[in-house]
């Protein structure tokens, strides 16, 4: 994939840079592989061309879209769009709601960027662009605490269903003290549990653990789900559903399980405390 971008980027006018997905990924972004879901070809590479004038090519995609050279930066020697503006790029890239909301929350997923930061910069300067009313509403249901896209498909199958906003890799504890696990998604007020097993759970050991995390959390009196892949957003739906209609609802005082950590249990740090520790909003956030 790497050798995909650099061959693209190489015809770059100086003006220009690499934008979008591949931006992302030559930052480190994981989740940003390159494959259109569910397809191997590889997706055309991103370019913004700043003015200047490219000819066409079958692996990349060109923008004439306004490209301030403040956007522009490098990385290992590659020409690229800043954190954000490639962020922008690739929520817009195809036009679902879906694709936009997994797009911001792999970012932060990555380290790269927050919900926060990146609201600051598109609410007030992204007037007049294609696709800006898409990218704000996904960073209105977007969060830092996604880690995997299935993970934001689960939750926006979820939230789609009236069902009140999940927390998600929250950790639960028993009464005393005993890490129960990290849910996927998390309600509370039900005593849910819900999990998103992909193809790497289908593995003997994995699902062993899996099978007894169930267990763990059905004794502590949590209702539980799973949805695997390839199931169908309608199955998720149901199974959604029907287990908050078992769920026991319980008032906290008859809880076995609890939100609040021991208190030898270490303060997680925020994404956007970790970015800017690491000097990074002030990039992050210049327009």
């Amino acid at each position: 994939m790497e050798q995909h971008v650099l061959e693209q980027s190489a015809r770059l006018p100086d003006s220009g840079a690499v934008t979008g997905w591949a931006a992302l990924r030559w930052r480190g972004g994981t989740f940003f592989d390159g494959r259109a879901e569910g397809e191997g070809a590889w997706l055309p590479v991103p370019l913004l061309l700043g003015g200047s004038n490219l000819r066409q090519h079958p692996r990349s995609t060109i923008s004439q879209e306004r490209f301030p050279p403040r956007e522009r930066t490098e990385v290992a020697g590659l020409p690229v769009s800043t954190v954000q503006r490639a962020v922008f790029d690739e929520m817009r890239r195809v036009g679902t709601l879906l694709h936009a909301v997994q797009t911001v929350e792999m970012a932060a997923a990555a380290s790269l960027i927050s919900v926060a930061l990146m609201t600051a910069y598109v609410v007030p300067h992204r007037n007049g662009y294609t696709g800006v009313p898409l990218v704000r509403r996904a960073l209105g249901l977007a969060i830092d605490d996604s880690r995997s896209p299935r993970e934001t498909w689960l939750r926006l199958v979820w939230l789609s269903l009236g069902l009140p906003q999940p927390l998600c890799n929250q950790p639960v504890f028993d009464l005393r003290g005993r890490l129960l696990g990290y849910p996927d998604i998390f309600d509370p007020v039900a005593g849910l549990v819900g999990e998103y097993d992909g193809a790497d759970h289908k593995d003997r050991e994995r699902h062993r653990r899996d099978v007894a995390r169930e267990e763990l959390f059905r004794d502590h009196g949590l209702e539980y789900f799973a949805v695997v892949a390839g199931d169908s957003r309608e199955a998720a739906s149901a199974r959604m559903l029907a287990t908050r209609r078992r769920a026991r609802f319980l008032s906290p005082d008859q809880r076995a399980w609890t939100l609040q950590p021991p208190a030898w249990w270490p303060i997680p740090e925020s994404l956007d405390a970790r970015l800017a520790r690491l000097g990074l909003v002030p990039a992050l956030t210049h327009a």
